[in-house]
């Protein structure tokens, strides 16, 4: 019997808080926004193993075979399919010959996560008119939401889930905050996520009568070629730091967070350095750091050398173990300045410990508070990418219109930057063909 074709709507998302925090295991603040990725499966004659795939974006259809490598550029949209294709057939058996048609309304390269929202979408497409979901190999390692995105993130990132074993992914080492922007959002609350262990902690709303106004900078967010090189060099480095924290301690520790928890205990379910006001610009490095005040995080700052890698560390500890929290109870609290202060802060951060922010995106996030923005702040793998500025829904799309066009006076702005506007939207879900 051939199966039903199935379809799968998938969210972007929008990194609220948590810069480069998922892959040390950190916490972080997201939400999926209300465009996406839709991907449409269907069986047809041909071999196992085999896949035609077109998109409503690019011309002509990709023949796409699981046991061979496409001999297509990097970045290429087929690519990500081809990860999904490859990875599924090894840890579940060859799959049914099918056909799978994109379509899409989020901005590539924007840093909403296009390319993770299309390697999501495809897997769980390809997944149910296989009926994956069904199987003991599938519910035994894939029994909820979480894990699902913890799964869809290895897709591509390359790394083994549980007993399902990895292979080569996409070439990018991230975590798995985007998968779990996309599966464990709830329409309207962001979603306080830590990922070691990985879990939702509580979901907040964002308070009614505010949106996000999104700006798409144009300045693509690629994680091909250099931009990747840039990228993977963050997780490299919280890697080195974990595997130093190990060697000097004798621990097993899996990331940063789990050593982190190992120093401070119960004291990480609430904000460090409590009382402790953090205006930007921090002071980077050394014992100007605010840091500084909590002698129990010494063991692990001084494994790294002062400059970028106390930079970059200090960042992760700032922002996961500090700003996240302190805006999550901001928001339960509906303290607006507080969680201005906090996505203020981190915007900064990114600029001076995190480095990964262009002119372009540094702009966007100053010009959004001068023009009335209650904070702003840029998110995703950065080096272009995108800025969210926190506005009353009344005021989002005169406000949007103006941000782009004063962004546009700007030297270096490119013509294709846009502006959208969202809350907090549904997550990734099964829907019906007809209502597509």
């Amino acid at each position: 019997m051939t199966p039903t074709p199935v379809t799968w709507a998938m969210p972007g998302r929008i990194e609220v808080l948590g810069k480069h925090t998922d892959y040390g295991g950190g916490r972080v603040l997201v939400c999926a926004v209300d465009r996406g990725i839709t991907v449409r499966a269907e069986e047809t004659t041909g071999l196992p193993g085999t896949l035609e795939a077109v998109s409503d974006a690019y011309p002509g259809a990709l023949h796409l075979e699981a046991e061979a490598l496409p001999t297509l550029p990097a970045g290429h949209w087929g690519r990500y399919v081809h990860t999904v294709l490859a990875r599924l057939t090894d840890n579940f058996g060859p799959l049914r010959p099918a056909r799978l048609t994109v379509s899409s309304d989020l901005p590539p390269a924007s840093g909403m996560s296009s390319s993770s929202a299309m390697i999501t979408g495809a897997a769980m497409a390809l997944a149910d008119l296989n009926g994956l979901p069904e199987t003991a190999a599938w519910t035994s390692q894939l029994p909820d939401r979480m894990a699902l995105a913890g799964y869809a993130a290895s897709i591509e990132n390359g790394k083994s889930f549980g007993t399902l074993a990895g292979r080569p992914g996409v070439g990018t080492s991230g975590g798995s905050l985007d998968h779990t922007g996309m599966l464990a959002s709830e329409e309207g609350l962001i979603s306080y996520a830590e990922f070691d262990p990985m879990r939702v902690i509580d979901r907040v709303a964002l308070p009614s009568g505010w949106s996000f106004v999104v700006a798409v900078s144009g300045v693509l967010a690629e994680k091909t070629g250099g931009a990747q090189e840039l990228y993977n060099r963050g997780p490299a480095l919280l890697a080195d730091l974990t595997a130093r924290w190990n060697r000097e301690t004798g621990r097993s520790d899996a990331t940063l967070q789990a050593a982190l928890r190992c120093l401070v205990g119960s004291d990480l379910d609430s904000p460090l350095l409590p009382g402790v006001e953090l205006t930007a610009p921090l002071p980077a490095g050394g014992e100007a750091s605010p840091l500084a005040r909590d002698e129990r995080l010494a063991p692990l700052r001084r494994l790294a050398a002062e400059g970028v890698e106390r930079d970059r560390l200090d960042q992760f500890l700032l922002e996961s173990a500090v700003l996240v929290p302190r805006a999550q109870a901001a928001l339960r609290d509906g303290d607006l300045e507080a969680f201005a202060a906090a996505a203020t802060t981190s915007q900064r951060l990114a600029e001076t410990h995190l480095r990964n922010q262009v002119p372009q995106t540094i702009e966007l996030a100053r010009s959004a508070e001068q023009l009335g923005a209650r904070t702003a702040s840029a998110f995703g793998a950065g080096f272009g990418g995108s800025v969210w500025a926190l506005v009353p829904t009344a005021d989002a799309d005169g406000f949007a219109a103006a941000w782009r066009e004063r962004y546009l006076r700007t030297e270096g702005a490119p013509e294709t930057a846009s502006t959208l506007v969202t809350r907090p939207g549904a997550p990734g879900r099964r829907v019906d063909p007809a209502t597509v």
